[in-house]
């Protein structure tokens, strides 16, 4: 096993054993090719070159940009009306009280919503049980 090359001839391919050294590349060039076939099948929605990285990071930033945009306008508009109501009806600060309350769950509402954790059922949605 052991010769002058080493043991077994490992890590040394002289200048008598060129297409060995070809024979390994086209090897290793052949095994490159298919992983990244069945990578290609396995993930068909990732564009080649692109990155993915940085693109989820700024939808993860979107994302949390719209959530908290549409809870903080939902309690925008409940103290919007509680205050109205307070200004026409003389019944300050109840009204601000009572649709600040209903503006904050309105919000938690809809940022559910817009995460999917809760069906559109108030929205004109069918329901999900096979019942219509």
């Amino acid at each position: 096993m052991a010769d002058e090359k080493g043991p077994g001839g490992t890590g040394k391919t002289g200048p008598g054993n060129e297409d060995v050294a070809n024979l390994r590349d086209d090897d290793l060039e052949r095994r490159r090719r298919e992983l990244g076939a069945k990578l290609a099948t396995r993930r068909p929605d990732r564009l080649e070159g692109e990155d993915t990285g940085q693109t989820r990071s700024v939808s993860g930033y979107a994302q949390a940009f719209k959530l908290s945009s549409e809870f903080i306008a939902a309690i925008a508009v409940g103290i919007g009306i509680g205050w109205v109501l307070d200004r026409w009806a003389g019944t300050s600060p109840w009204g601000l009280i009572v649709f600040l309350l209903l503006g904050f769950c309105a919000g938690i509402l809809n940022v559910l919503r817009a995460a999917g954790l809760v069906a559109d059922f108030g929205r004109g949605g069918k329901r999900s049980g096979g019942q219509d």
